[in-house]
């Protein structure tokens, strides 16, 4: 137990900058309170002792804000980071060095009992403050899960997942820069997909324009008639893509 303590206490000073020192994170930090207290529930749990696990749980969640059910599976060195409003469901199955922000939810879809209803995070994933990661499905290693994204289908190992639904924004491979830490699963010059599509096809818009237009000037001086469109029809490339920023 203690030698679980010790990891969680050094994992949270390497990932808080706000972490001063151990006595500060063992004594003022809800979430290492959260994770050693659902050890115990979990333990009870395991032991056939159901009420008294779920008693703890309960008691937890009134201490610290952050309702784990003890039945649960949580790994080493998790880190949830201030924590307030975290719901974490009966079959989740969160991964070693995982960091979860306040206000996430890892919850079930289904009412069919004793089954797996609730999601797997593998390894090393962060998810960000208010995402719903909902279902019985696995989120990969060292994968990103943005604050407030609304996850309901898989997410592969190294990906960024945003948005409502969640849609993912890149893939990378397992490599350092996979798996270097990100706070509130924020990805350094991540670009949402949606907003990449739409300014490829604004711009292929506007090329296509210009081509129409340098057809139309050819046939003219061929002394072709040919109907040249108003200003007024003409896309605004530079509006447009400000739109979609």
């Amino acid at each position: 137990m203690f030698s679980n303590l010790r990891e969680d206490i050094r994992s949270i000073i390497e990932r808080d900058p706000a972490a001063r020192n151990a006595w500060e994170v063992l004594t003022c930090y809800p979430g290492l309170h959260a994770v050693v207290m659902h050890r115990w529930a979990h333990a009870c749990w395991r032991a056939n002792f159901r009420w008294f696990g779920r008693f703890i749980s309960y008691f937890a969640r009134v201490l610290t804000g952050i309702e784990i059910h003890p039945g649960a599976t949580i790994g080493r060195r998790v880190f949830i980071d201030h924590g307030f409003g975290v719901v974490i469901g009966e079959t989740a199955v969160v991964g070693d060095d995982c960091t979860i922000y306040q206000g996430v939810t890892l919850g079930g879809t289904t009412l069919v009992a004793g089954t797996k209803r609730h999601p797997t995070l593998e390894r090393g994933v962060i998810v960000g403050a208010g995402a719903q990661v909902l279902g019985a499905f696995t989120v990969g290693e060292y994968a990103k899960v943005g604050s407030n994204a609304v996850v309901v289908k898989p997410v592969p190992a190294g990906a960024t997942a945003v948005g409502n639904p969640a849609h993912i924004v890149r893939k990378e491979d397992q490599t350092r820069s996979a798996q270097m830490f990100a706070a509130y699963g924020v990805t350094p010059n991540g670009d949402d997909p949606l907003s990449k599509a739409l300014r490829n096809l604004i711009n292929h818009v506007a090329q296509q324009d210009e081509q129409i237009e340098r057809m139309c000037a050819t046939m003219k001086a061929a002394g072709i008639r040919c109907h040249t469109p108003d200003e007024s029809d003409k896309l605004d490339q530079a509006q447009l893509n400000r739109l979609v920023d």
